[in-house]
């Protein structure tokens, strides 16, 4: 397996072009990333893209139910967590601990690679997705590819010559295409709309806005952000910081067949840096809420395939655990069965809504979730007033 190389290196080692040329050149570098992402030629099965999982018509996410995908040499090696989304990723911080020592930003669900660069270094080599094993093998299909001219001309006549080189300078690539082009973060929604003054929101929607902030109900806004950035910028729905919400374990997952396999998060089994943090584990990465409404799977886990289901395990998960847990001999439910018993007392049990017990009334109704759901569809790109409807594979330059 090839090491990370710094992106340092793509700057400094020997490119026959300077940081200068880079910048100019970055239409073709993203230009180069878009050739990549969508290029099934680059994995050992020749049958997966970036694309293939992150779809751009499905808001850069899957296109399906399953809970892991499969990829490998033949497409039947099982991955271990759902897909995310790839929209608005580009605004994503470097991980940190916050002043009060609160775990924030990072890439991949549980914030271990440092940018976006670092993100597309797995997904290329991993044996549950591209496959190509090591830099050497991902360079030596990338020498194949019919806009391998077009690569020499941006990175260097000589950079197959490197392998580490060859695949950085890829990974760079996607980073670019991710971070300018606009079917990435394209802001045009109809809540957009709403904060730009053009539209209003229906009422359900804007009774699904006020309890999706309102700290005593949804609460929602304590990690989804809903207001504007420092920069004015819209809100991205998210925090960056990271939540043990007690997912109940999906036994779709193959790995989980395992008794003793357990996905922890940031305290690994795929991160290792922070394995010793024991009060980190179970704590996964606050997803952005932009596009929710079209996901076809949801947590880290996959175990929910409804977004009402979502929402009805936010706010019932303590006062009915039965519907949510395998209930043990006595007909007890094992609430939080996907995390060792040591590690139970991580989960997130102060916050409205989880701060309920068994018979208590759930944070909000059915009727409320209905307008939760409501002002979350309002979330999805690629609205159009005229008809009412969103489509995140809508062209994004016919858009506004």
């Amino acid at each position: 397996m090839s090491r990370i190389v710094p992106l340092s290196l793509l700057l400094a080692a020997s490119l026959a072009v300077t940081a200068t040329a880079l910048a100019d050149s970055a239409p073709s570098v993203a230009g180069l990333g878009e050739k990549i992402f969508h290029d099934e030629s680059l994995s050992s099965s020749g049958k997966m893209a970036c694309s293939t999982c992150h779809d751009p018509a499905s808001a850069h996410a899957q296109d399906n139910d399953l809970a892991v995908h499969f990829g490998g040499p033949d497409l039947t090696t099982p991955g271990f967590r759902a897909v995310p989304s790839l929209r608005y990723m580009n605004l994503n911080l470097p991980f940190f601990f916050a002043n009060d020592g609160t775990p924030t930003g990072g890439f991949t669900r549980d914030g271990g690679a440092r940018d976006l660069v670092e993100q597309a270094h797995t997904p290329m080599l991993a044996a549950h997705e591209m496959d190509n094993v090591d830099a050497a093998g991902f360079a030596g299909r990338l020498a194949q590819a019919s806009y391998a001219n077009e690569f020499r001309a941006v990175f260097g006549a000589d950079v197959f010559a490197n392998a580490d080189l060859t695949l950085l300078a890829a990974q760079f690539s996607l980073s670019e295409y991710q971070s300018t082009d606009p079917e990435f973060h394209p802001f045009d929604s109809k809540f957009d709309r709403f904060l730009q003054r053009k539209i209003m929101l229906s009422p359900a929607e804007l009774r699904g806005f006020v309890l999706f902030n309102r700290k005593d109900k949804g609460n929602c806004a304590g990690c989804h952000l809903s207001t504007r950035q420092p920069d004015g910028q819209p809100p991205v729905f998210t925090d960056y910081t990271y939540d043990n919400l007690g997912v109940p374990r999906n036994m779709e997952i193959p790995a989980n067949a395992d008794p003793n396999y357990f996905d922890l998060g940031l305290c690994g089994p795929f991160r290792k840096d922070l394995a010793h943090r024991g009060d980190l584990c179970g704590q996964f990465k606050v997803p952005t809420l932009r596009n929710v409404a079209t996901r076809h799977v949801f947590f880290h886990n996959g175990y929910f395939h409804d977004l009402r289901k979502v929402l009805e395990f936010y706010v019932r998960r303590d006062t009915n655990p039965e519907q949510w847990y395998p209930l043990d001999s006595h007909g007890v439910p094992r609430r939080f069965d996907d995390l060792p018993a040591r590690y139970v007392r991580n989960v997130n049990t102060t916050e409205v809504p989880y701060n309920r017990k068994p018979g208590q009334a759930p944070a909000l109704s059915d009727a409320e979730i209905d307008d939760v759901i409501a002002f979350l569809k309002t979330l999805t790109d690629g609205y159009d007033p005229i008809t009412d409807t969103a489509d995140p594979a809508r062209d994004v330059s016919i858009r506004n």
